[in-house]
Protein backbone atom coordinates (compact mmCIF):
# COMPACT_ATOMS: atom_id res chain seq x y z
CA UNK A 1 0.00 0.00 0.00
CA UNK A 2 1.25 3.25 -0.95
CA UNK A 3 0.53 6.38 0.64
CA UNK A 4 0.85 8.66 -2.24
CA UNK A 5 -1.12 8.77 -5.78
CA UNK A 6 0.15 6.39 -8.10
CA UNK A 7 1.72 8.54 -10.87
CA UNK A 8 0.13 7.92 -14.54
CA UNK A 9 2.39 6.09 -16.80
CA UNK A 10 4.28 7.98 -19.41
CA UNK A 11 4.50 7.34 -22.99
CA UNK A 12 7.79 6.16 -24.28
CA UNK A 13 9.77 8.43 -26.56
CA UNK A 14 11.11 7.42 -29.78
CA UNK A 15 14.43 6.44 -29.47
CA UNK A 16 16.55 9.18 -31.52
CA UNK A 17 13.98 11.51 -30.72
CA UNK A 18 14.72 15.30 -31.24
CA UNK A 19 14.84 17.22 -28.11
CA UNK A 20 13.22 20.90 -28.18
CA UNK A 21 15.46 23.50 -27.12
CA UNK A 22 14.96 25.91 -24.09
CA UNK A 23 15.22 29.69 -24.78
CA UNK A 24 18.59 30.52 -23.61
CA UNK A 25 18.75 32.12 -20.04
CA UNK A 26 21.15 34.40 -18.03
CA UNK A 27 23.77 32.52 -15.96
CA UNK A 28 22.65 32.24 -12.14
CA UNK A 29 24.20 29.91 -9.46
CA UNK A 30 21.61 27.06 -9.20
CA UNK A 31 21.35 27.51 -5.33
CA UNK A 32 20.31 31.14 -6.58
CA UNK A 33 17.18 29.27 -8.69
CA UNK A 34 15.65 27.82 -6.62
CA UNK A 35 15.42 30.19 -3.42
CA UNK A 36 13.42 33.20 -2.39
CA UNK A 37 14.82 36.31 -2.84
CA UNK A 38 17.26 34.79 -5.31
CA UNK A 39 20.84 36.07 -4.23
CA UNK A 40 24.28 34.47 -4.19
CA UNK A 41 25.92 32.94 -0.95
CA UNK A 42 28.16 35.86 -0.41
CA UNK A 43 25.62 38.40 -0.62
CA UNK A 44 23.64 36.30 1.93
CA UNK A 45 25.82 36.10 4.39
CA UNK A 46 26.61 39.87 4.29
CA UNK A 47 22.82 40.55 4.41
CA UNK A 48 22.79 38.69 7.77
CA UNK A 49 25.76 40.08 9.16
CA UNK A 50 24.11 43.70 8.24
CA UNK A 51 20.85 42.27 9.53
CA UNK A 52 19.15 43.37 6.12
CA UNK A 53 15.93 41.42 5.15
CA UNK A 54 16.22 39.86 1.87
CA UNK A 55 12.57 39.90 1.38
CA UNK A 56 11.94 43.82 1.36
CA UNK A 57 15.01 44.18 -1.34
CA UNK A 58 13.91 44.17 -5.09
CA UNK A 59 17.09 42.94 -6.76
CA UNK A 60 18.94 44.62 -9.66
CA UNK A 61 20.89 41.43 -11.33
CA UNK A 62 19.91 39.59 -13.61
CA UNK A 63 16.41 38.03 -13.86
CA UNK A 64 15.90 40.01 -10.16
CA UNK A 65 19.01 38.67 -8.51
CA UNK A 66 19.73 40.51 -5.34
CA UNK A 67 23.32 42.19 -5.35
CA UNK A 68 26.02 43.34 -2.89
CA UNK A 69 25.31 46.74 -4.22
CA UNK A 70 21.21 46.08 -3.48
CA UNK A 71 22.47 45.40 0.26
CA UNK A 72 25.23 47.87 0.89
CA UNK A 73 22.56 50.57 -0.57
CA UNK A 74 19.58 49.11 2.11
CA UNK A 75 22.30 49.76 4.61
CA UNK A 76 22.94 53.21 3.44
CA UNK A 77 26.62 52.32 2.37
CA UNK A 78 28.18 53.31 -0.98
CA UNK A 79 27.78 50.51 -2.95
CA UNK A 80 31.41 49.26 -2.39
CA UNK A 81 33.41 48.15 0.69
CA UNK A 82 36.51 49.70 1.67
CA UNK A 83 38.61 46.93 0.12
CA UNK A 84 37.54 47.66 -2.99
CA UNK A 85 36.05 43.76 -3.35
CA UNK A 86 33.70 42.99 -5.34
CA UNK A 87 31.22 39.72 -4.16
CA UNK A 88 33.55 39.28 -1.16
CA UNK A 89 32.35 36.90 1.41
CA UNK A 90 34.18 39.82 4.02
CA UNK A 91 31.86 42.11 5.05
CA UNK A 92 31.62 45.64 4.31
CA UNK A 93 35.03 47.62 4.99
CA UNK A 94 34.95 51.08 6.91
CA UNK A 95 35.16 53.60 4.59
CA UNK A 96 37.59 55.82 6.46
CA UNK A 97 40.94 54.00 6.36
CA UNK A 98 43.06 56.54 8.09
CA UNK A 99 41.79 55.67 11.55
CA UNK A 100 40.32 52.44 13.23
CA UNK A 101 37.23 51.48 12.06
CA UNK A 102 33.85 52.25 13.96
CA UNK A 103 32.56 49.06 16.07
CA UNK A 104 29.84 46.92 14.96
CA UNK A 105 27.72 44.35 16.86
CA UNK A 106 27.78 42.59 13.28
CA UNK A 107 28.58 39.55 14.22
CA UNK A 108 32.07 39.40 12.37
CA UNK A 109 34.85 38.64 14.13
CA UNK A 110 36.93 40.72 12.15
CA UNK A 111 37.32 43.54 10.10
CA UNK A 112 40.22 44.17 7.53
CA UNK A 113 40.94 47.81 6.58
CA UNK A 114 43.62 48.14 3.93
CA UNK A 115 46.88 49.89 4.59
CA UNK A 116 47.43 53.04 2.84
CA UNK A 117 47.29 57.07 2.59
CA UNK A 118 48.73 58.53 5.80
CA UNK A 119 48.87 55.35 7.81
CA UNK A 120 51.22 53.79 5.20
CA UNK A 121 53.43 56.58 4.90
CA UNK A 122 53.62 56.75 8.79
CA UNK A 123 54.19 53.24 9.47
CA UNK A 124 56.72 53.41 6.56
CA UNK A 125 58.51 56.91 7.77
CA UNK A 126 58.72 54.94 11.74
CA UNK A 127 59.99 51.78 10.54
CA UNK A 128 62.70 53.33 8.47
CA UNK A 129 63.62 55.66 11.50
CA UNK A 130 63.70 52.58 14.11
CA UNK A 131 65.92 50.47 11.84
CA UNK A 132 67.97 53.16 10.72
CA UNK A 133 68.88 55.37 13.44
CA UNK A 134 69.94 53.86 16.90
CA UNK A 135 67.68 55.14 19.34
CA UNK A 136 68.37 56.23 22.88
CA UNK A 137 65.64 57.59 25.26
CA UNK A 138 66.21 59.19 28.81
CA UNK A 139 63.34 60.51 31.19
CA UNK A 140 63.75 63.25 33.63
CA UNK A 141 60.57 64.03 36.16
CA UNK A 142 60.18 67.60 37.01
CA UNK A 143 58.84 70.08 39.33
CA UNK A 144 56.56 72.22 37.12
CA UNK A 145 55.12 74.26 39.74
CA UNK A 146 56.29 77.56 38.81
CA UNK A 147 55.41 76.98 35.19
CA UNK A 148 51.86 76.53 35.90
CA UNK A 149 51.78 79.48 38.50
CA UNK A 150 53.43 80.98 35.18
CA UNK A 151 50.18 79.56 33.01
CA UNK A 152 47.94 80.74 35.30
CA UNK A 153 49.10 84.37 35.46
CA UNK A 154 49.26 84.73 31.82
CA UNK A 155 45.52 84.01 31.79
CA UNK A 156 44.55 86.99 33.22
CA UNK A 157 47.32 89.12 31.90
CA UNK A 158 46.05 91.75 29.29
CA UNK A 159 49.35 91.16 26.96
CA UNK A 160 47.58 87.41 26.86
CA UNK A 161 43.89 88.51 26.88
CA UNK A 162 43.05 86.26 23.47
CA UNK A 163 46.05 84.12 23.57
CA UNK A 164 45.65 79.95 24.42
CA UNK A 165 49.03 79.33 26.30
CA UNK A 166 49.33 75.50 27.14
CA UNK A 167 52.34 73.90 28.95
CA UNK A 168 52.85 72.82 25.42
CA UNK A 169 53.87 76.16 24.47
CA UNK A 170 56.24 76.53 27.75
CA UNK A 171 57.84 73.44 26.51
CA UNK A 172 57.91 74.14 22.76
CA UNK A 173 59.96 77.22 23.91
CA UNK A 174 62.52 76.15 26.55
CA UNK A 175 63.33 73.30 23.66
CA UNK A 176 64.04 76.02 21.76
CA UNK A 177 66.24 77.72 24.19
CA UNK A 178 67.92 74.88 25.75
CA UNK A 179 68.96 73.80 21.63
CA UNK A 180 70.64 77.32 21.59
CA UNK A 181 73.32 75.54 24.04
CA UNK A 182 72.76 72.07 22.76
CA UNK A 183 72.86 72.17 18.74
CA UNK A 184 73.90 68.66 18.34
CA UNK A 185 70.36 67.99 19.06
CA UNK A 186 69.59 69.88 15.83
CA UNK A 187 71.38 68.48 13.19
CA UNK A 188 70.57 65.05 10.43
CA UNK A 189 72.78 62.35 9.27
CA UNK A 190 73.18 62.75 5.66
CA UNK A 191 73.88 59.05 4.61
CA UNK A 192 74.79 59.40 0.82
CA UNK A 193 76.83 62.38 1.38
CA UNK A 194 78.51 61.06 4.59
CA UNK A 195 77.78 63.93 6.16
CA UNK A 196 76.51 65.59 9.46
CA UNK A 197 74.20 68.78 8.61
CA UNK A 198 74.31 71.28 11.43
CA UNK A 199 70.86 73.38 11.33
CA UNK A 200 70.83 76.88 12.25
CA UNK A 201 67.04 77.30 12.51
CA UNK A 202 64.44 75.34 14.05
CA UNK A 203 61.71 74.09 12.47
CA UNK A 204 59.97 72.46 15.07
CA UNK A 205 57.75 69.49 14.52
CA UNK A 206 54.33 68.95 16.72
CA UNK A 207 52.89 65.58 16.73
CA UNK A 208 49.30 65.77 16.08
CA UNK A 209 46.75 62.61 16.50
CA UNK A 210 44.04 63.11 13.77
CA UNK A 211 41.01 61.00 12.07
CA UNK A 212 43.40 60.41 9.23
CA UNK A 213 46.30 58.92 11.74
CA UNK A 214 49.21 60.64 13.06
CA UNK A 215 50.76 63.58 11.44
CA UNK A 216 54.29 65.87 12.29
CA UNK A 217 53.47 69.27 10.89
CA UNK A 218 56.51 71.67 11.93
CA UNK A 219 56.44 75.71 12.90
CA UNK A 220 59.46 76.86 10.77
CA UNK A 221 61.91 78.94 12.60
CA UNK A 222 60.04 78.29 15.35
CA UNK A 223 63.43 79.41 17.49
CA UNK A 224 62.53 83.49 16.63
CA UNK A 225 59.07 83.52 17.54
CA UNK A 226 58.20 84.72 20.95
CA UNK A 227 55.74 83.35 24.00
CA UNK A 228 52.84 84.63 22.19
CA UNK A 229 53.71 83.80 18.16
CA UNK A 230 54.58 80.62 19.39
CA UNK A 231 51.41 79.83 21.19
CA UNK A 232 49.48 81.49 17.73
CA UNK A 233 51.57 78.77 15.30
CA UNK A 234 50.64 75.62 17.75
CA UNK A 235 46.80 76.49 17.68
CA UNK A 236 46.95 77.15 14.29
CA UNK A 237 49.04 73.74 13.00
CA UNK A 238 46.88 71.73 15.50
CA UNK A 239 43.54 73.18 13.85
CA UNK A 240 44.69 72.92 10.58
CA UNK A 241 46.36 69.29 11.15
CA UNK A 242 42.43 68.01 12.74
CA UNK A 243 40.72 69.50 9.89
CA UNK A 244 42.84 67.02 7.66
CA UNK A 245 44.34 70.30 5.34
CA UNK A 246 48.11 70.31 6.41
CA UNK A 247 49.92 70.65 3.21
CA UNK A 248 52.95 68.20 2.07
CA UNK A 249 54.90 70.93 2.65
CA UNK A 250 54.28 71.38 6.14
CA UNK A 251 55.21 68.01 6.88
CA UNK A 252 58.46 68.15 5.47
CA UNK A 253 61.89 70.05 6.34
CA UNK A 254 61.65 69.30 10.15
CA UNK A 255 64.23 69.24 12.53
CA UNK A 256 63.24 68.23 15.99
CA UNK A 257 59.50 67.61 17.11
CA UNK A 258 57.35 67.68 20.24
CA UNK A 259 55.06 64.89 21.06
CA UNK A 260 52.72 65.90 23.58
CA UNK A 261 51.08 62.35 25.29
CA UNK A 262 49.84 63.81 28.06
CA UNK A 263 46.99 64.97 27.18
CA UNK A 264 46.48 61.29 26.66
CA UNK A 265 47.11 60.83 30.22
CA UNK A 266 50.40 59.31 29.86
CA UNK A 267 53.34 60.07 31.86
CA UNK A 268 56.09 58.78 29.76
CA UNK A 269 57.12 56.97 26.59
CA UNK A 270 59.86 55.92 24.37
CA UNK A 271 58.76 58.29 21.11
CA UNK A 272 60.82 56.94 18.13
CA UNK A 273 62.65 59.64 15.73
CA UNK A 274 60.78 61.30 12.56
CA UNK A 275 63.28 60.26 9.63
CA UNK A 276 65.94 62.87 9.19
CA UNK A 277 65.65 64.23 12.79
CA UNK A 278 68.58 63.72 15.73
CA UNK A 279 65.73 64.29 18.22
CA UNK A 280 62.12 63.99 19.91
CA UNK A 281 61.13 65.18 22.76
CA UNK A 282 57.63 63.43 24.83
CA UNK A 283 56.14 65.61 27.48
CA UNK A 284 53.66 63.75 30.15
CA UNK A 285 50.83 64.83 31.70
CA UNK A 286 51.30 67.16 34.63
CA UNK A 287 50.04 65.27 38.40
CA UNK A 288 49.63 66.61 41.30
CA UNK A 289 52.03 64.51 43.85
CA UNK A 290 54.15 64.63 46.57
CA UNK A 291 57.76 65.81 45.97
CA UNK A 292 60.54 67.19 47.84
CA UNK A 293 60.66 71.03 48.15
CA UNK A 294 62.72 73.16 50.85
CA UNK A 295 63.58 70.16 52.33
CA UNK A 296 60.11 69.21 53.19
CA UNK A 297 57.85 66.77 51.61
CA UNK A 298 54.89 69.39 49.62
CA UNK A 299 52.06 68.18 46.90
CA UNK A 300 53.67 69.88 44.11
CA UNK A 301 52.61 69.53 40.02
CA UNK A 302 55.44 67.22 38.35
CA UNK A 303 55.92 66.25 34.66
CA UNK A 304 58.06 63.78 33.27
CA UNK A 305 60.05 64.40 29.99
CA UNK A 306 61.10 61.93 27.78
CA UNK A 307 63.96 62.51 25.39
CA UNK A 308 64.48 60.17 22.73
CA UNK A 309 67.91 61.16 20.32
CA UNK A 310 69.62 59.49 17.26
CA UNK A 311 72.81 58.26 19.38
CA UNK A 312 75.16 58.89 15.91
CA UNK A 313 74.49 62.24 15.79
CA UNK A 314 74.01 63.14 20.07
CA UNK A 315 76.17 61.80 22.71
CA UNK A 316 74.85 60.78 25.83
CA UNK A 317 76.29 63.94 27.59
CA UNK A 318 74.93 66.29 25.22
CA UNK A 319 71.21 64.12 25.38
CA UNK A 320 71.52 64.78 28.95
CA UNK A 321 72.44 68.21 29.24
CA UNK A 322 70.00 69.42 26.99
CA UNK A 323 67.08 67.14 28.41
CA UNK A 324 68.31 69.34 32.01
CA UNK A 325 68.28 72.43 30.46
CA UNK A 326 64.67 71.97 29.32
CA UNK A 327 63.86 70.52 32.82
CA UNK A 328 65.90 73.40 34.65
CA UNK A 329 63.75 76.29 32.28
CA UNK A 330 60.16 74.31 33.32
CA UNK A 331 61.07 73.96 36.98
CA UNK A 332 61.79 77.73 37.30
CA UNK A 333 61.15 79.62 34.33
CA UNK A 334 63.47 82.33 35.62
CA UNK A 335 66.27 80.18 34.92
CA UNK A 336 66.13 81.27 31.29
CA UNK A 337 67.91 84.46 32.02
CA UNK A 338 71.24 82.59 32.54
CA UNK A 339 70.38 80.96 29.54
CA UNK A 340 70.24 83.25 26.89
Amino acid sequence: FCSGAAEPARAAEPVGAPVMAEAPQPSVPAEAQLERPRSTPPVRKLARDLGIDLTALNGSGPQGLITREDVLAAQGGSGQGGSGEQGSDRGVQPAETGGAPASRMSGERETRTPIKGVRKHTAAAMVASAFTAPHVTEFLTVDVTASMDLLARLKTSRAFADVRITPLVLVAKALCIALDRNPTLNSRWDEAAQEIVQHHYVNLGIAAATPRGLVVPNIRDAHTLGLRELADALKGLTETARAGKTSPADLSGGTISITNVGVFGIDAGTPILNPGEAAILAMGSVRKMPWEYQNEVALRQVMTLSLSFDHRLVDGEQGSRFLADIGTILSDPGMVLTMV
